[in-house]
C-alpha cells in the first residue's frame, strides 16, 4: 500500500465519526475528557492541560460531524460553554451529582468524566432524562444575578462580624444586643471596654459597618431595577430577585416544573400500596425558595383574600408553629406557579385572585 492510499483511507476513517461525545470533568489547572465516537465504547479517559484542552478539542470539531460535550455546573460558571458554542460544539451543562451511581466507593475525575459521557450518548440518544439539565442565562442576566447574590453574601459576612464581636465582648463579661457595630452605638460601648479589648472588637465593628454600607447600596441598584407591577406585599428587592433567580419564566412548560425547581414538593416513598410523604424535597434553587417563603408570609398579611390563604386560615390563626409553617410553605408554592401564569401571560393577576401593589 503506497503513502496516498493510505492516507485516503484514514481520511475515510475520519469521515466516519458521524457524532463524537465527550464527557467533561473540569477543574482550574486541568480538564479530564471520556470521548465517545458514534456507538463505540467510550474511549479511555485523557487528563489534559487547558492549553492542551484546547488545541485537543479543536481537532474533534474538524474530526466529527457533530460534536456534544457535557460538564457539571459548579465554581467556574458559563464561560466554558459559551467558548464551546462558539466552537459549534452543542454542549450541555448539567446539574452536579454523586455518580458512583452503584456505590463502589470509587469517586475520580475519571470515572466522573466516564460516568459524564455515558449520560450524554443515552441523552442524545433520545433520553432527555439522563441528565438534568441546567439553564443557561445569558452573560448580561448572569452579571445582574450575582448582583444580587452579592447583596446577599454581603449580609452574611456582616452578620459573621456583628456575631464574632459580640463574642468576644461576652467573653470579657460585657452583653450586647442589636447592632452594636452602628456609630451612634459603638461610640456608647467603646469607653466602658479595655482598651485592648476595644481595639480588637473595634476590628469587627468597622468591617460590620463597611460591610453594611455595601448591603445598603447594592439593595437600592437592585430595587430600583424592580418592575413597578408586582403583587400587594411584594416589595421591590424580593420582585427583582425572583426574577433574576428563575432567570426566564418561559422556560417552564408546567407547573409541575415550576413547583420542582422551588424546592417546596413534599419527599414521596413509595413501595407496593404504600405511600408516605415527608418533609419538601429542598431541591432546585435555595435563594428562589427563601425568597418565595418570606414573601408568602407577607401576602398572608397584605392579602388574606387570595385563595391559597383562605384555605389555610384555619391552620395560619391555629397554636401550632408547625402547621403554620407547612401552610406558608404550601402558598409559596402555590404563589411561584401563580407568578408564573402571570408573567407568561397565561392569566392575569386579577384572575389569580391577587391585589396588585399601587
Amino acid at each position: 500500500m503506497n503513502k496516498n492510499t493510505a492516507k485516503e483511507g484514514c481520511e475515510e476513517q475520519v469521515k466516519k465519526a458521524s457524532i463524537i461525545k465527550l464527557g467533561l470533568d473540569v477543574h482550574a489547572d486541568s480538564v479530564s475528557v471520556a470521548r465517545q465516537v458514534d456507538g463505540a465504547v467510550p474511549q479511555p479517559v485523557q487528563k489534559f492541560t487547558w492549553e492542551g484542552f484546547w488545541r485537543w478539542i479543536t481537532k474533534q470539531v474538524k474530526t466529527g460531524e457533530r460534536v456534544y460535550s457535557c460538564y457539571e455546573a459548579g465554581p467556574f460558571g458559563y464561560v466554558l460553554h459559551r467558548r464551546l458554542l462558539e466552537m459549534g460544539i452543542i454542549n450541555i451543562v448539567v446539574r452536579p451529582q454523586n455518580w458512583d451511581e452503584l456505590g463502589k466507593g470509587v469517586k475520580t475525575d475519571k470515572s466522573d468524566a466516564a460516568a459524564l459521557v455515558q449520560r450524554l450518548d443515552r441523552y442524545v440518544g433520545g433520553n432527555t432524562k439522563a441528565l438534568a439539565v441546567v439553564c443557561v442565562p445569558t452573560f448580561e442576566a448572569e452579571l445582574v444575578r450575582s448582583q444580587s447574590r452579592l447583596r446577599e453574601a454581603m449580609r452574611k459576612h456582616r452578620q459573621e462580624a456583628e456575631a464574632q464581636g459580640r463574642s468576644m465582648m461576652l467573653y470579657y463579661g460585657v452583653r450586647t444586643k442589636g447592632r452594636w457595630w452602628g456609630v451612634k452605638r459603638w461610640n456608647e460601648i467603646a469607653p466602658t471596654l479595655p482598651e485592648a479589648l476595644k481595639a480588637m472588637v473595634e476590628s469587627f465593628a468597622k468591617m460590620a459597618r463597611e460591610m453594611d454600607k455595601v448591603v445598603r447600596e447594592l439593595t437600592m441598584k437592585i430595587e430600583k431595577a424592580a418592575n413597578a407591577e408586582r403583587p400587594k406585599g411584594c416589595g421591590g428587592l424580593t420582585s427583582e430577585i425572583l426574577r433574576r433567580e428563575v432567570v426566564d419564566w418561559n422556560r417552564f412548560n408546567n407547573r409541575r416544573q415550576v413547583a420542582s425547581i422551588t424546592g417546596l414538593c413534599p419527599r414521596v416513598h413509595g413501595s407496593g400500596n404504600k405511600l408516605t410523604q415527608g418533609s419538601i424535597s429542598k431541591h432546585g434553587n435555595p435563594r428562589l425558595r427563601k425568597a418565595l417563603v418570606e414573601l408568602a408570609w407577607r401576602v398572608c398579611r397584605y392579602q388574606p383574600g387570595y385563595e391559597p390563604v383562605k384555605r389555610r386560615l384555619t391552620l395560619l390563626a391555629g397554636p401550632s408553629a408547625a402547621l403554620r409553617k407547612k401552610a406558608v410553605v404550601a402558598i409559596a408554592r402555590h404563589l411561584a406557579i401563580d407568578l408564573w401564569r402571570i408573567n407568561t401571560g397565561r392569566a392575569k393577576s386579577g384572575d389569580l385572585g391577587l391585589i396588585l401593589a399601587h
